[in-house]
């Protein structure tokens, strides 16, 4: 891998992890359009690292506050009624479907699944669900009134995410307007909801990423530590500029750019300009 694609591919993360369009797909098509050759899940997964602990930073006291509950609430039957002690399980249990679908298809996630067609596809069809769940959500459910279904079922909207295109913020956030919560309460639920998926998943990684057998690109050491820095600065901020945005406006700039990337990309696989695999 060149210095300049592990710079270019840490800042397309970086932009990209927290936002309704896949940053997973945007790592993918940006290698395939600049670089010519696909830069590989396994560099994904460790780049992610950077955005979680981003997440980590930005909402340190509400994570030290909940787990704090959720370690007393194991003894203390007083505080298991809180949100606080209901929601650690929430991201807990949602947590389960990312983790057993990315172990039982860990290799077509690798291979199949980075398919430049499917990705497209995901990215512009998906997008139509986004508008439809934007368009009637009845978004009357705030954060205190989150229930374990939508920990359920929010986790299966994250699982899907596992297909580069459809965005794991993307997945949630359809999710949560579909149940009638709020951007703002399906947003912070879709931060939290990420931790545990990806940081494992970035760890389990961190081998194959310099596995110079394995599928995609090699990194050095240096390249992989210095995409990942520049992700989480990145991160940071997108995570301050998207809990500002949801809360004032509507989604369907995200519809529109995620329809137009995809066309994108079916119209360059049509000319030749870039290969499917």
């Amino acid at each position: 891998m060149s210095w300049l694609e592990a710079i270019v591919l840490g800042i397309v993360q970086g932009l990209t992890e927290f936002l309704p369009v896949s940053s997973s797909a945007h790592m993918r098509i940006t290698s395939a359009i600049f670089f010519g050759e696909d830069a590989g899940a396994s560099f994904t997964a460790v780049t992610q690292l950077g955005t979680e602990a981003a997440v980590l930073v930005y909402f340190a006291k509400d994570i030290f506050r909940i787990t704090k509950t959720w370690i007393v609430g194991i003894w203390d039957r007083s505080v298991r009624s809180s949100l606080d002690y209901r929601m650690a399980w929430y991201v807990i249990i949602g947590s389960i479907p990312i983790g057993l679908f990315g172990f039982l298809f860990k290799d077509q996630i690798r291979s199949a699944a980075r398919n430049l067609w499917l990705v497209s596809i995901m990215l512009a069809g998906f997008a139509l669900v986004l508008a439809v769940a934007e368009y009637w959500g009845r978004q009357t459910r705030t954060i205190e009134r989150f229930t374990l279904k939508d920990g359920v079922v929010m986790g299966f909207a994250q699982a899907m995410a596992l297909i580069p295109g459809v965005s794991r913020s993307g997945g949630t956030l359809t999710a949560g307007l579909f149940l009638g919560l709020t951007r703002e309460a399906a947003t912070r639920y879709s931060f939290l909801l990420a931790i545990p998926a990806v940081v494992m998943s970035g760890l389990f990684s961190i081998p194959d990423v310099f596995d110079k057998s394995g599928d995609g690109l090699t990194p050095s050491v240096a390249q992989m530590v210095v995409a990942t820095v520049i992700a989480f600065g990145l991160g940071y901020a997108s995570i301050a500029w998207l809990l500002r945005y949801v809360a004032h406006h509507t989604l369907y700039a995200f519809v529109l750019y995620r329809v137009a990337l995809g066309s994108l990309v079916m119209c360059l696989l049509i000319a030749g300009t870039i290969t499917a695999t």
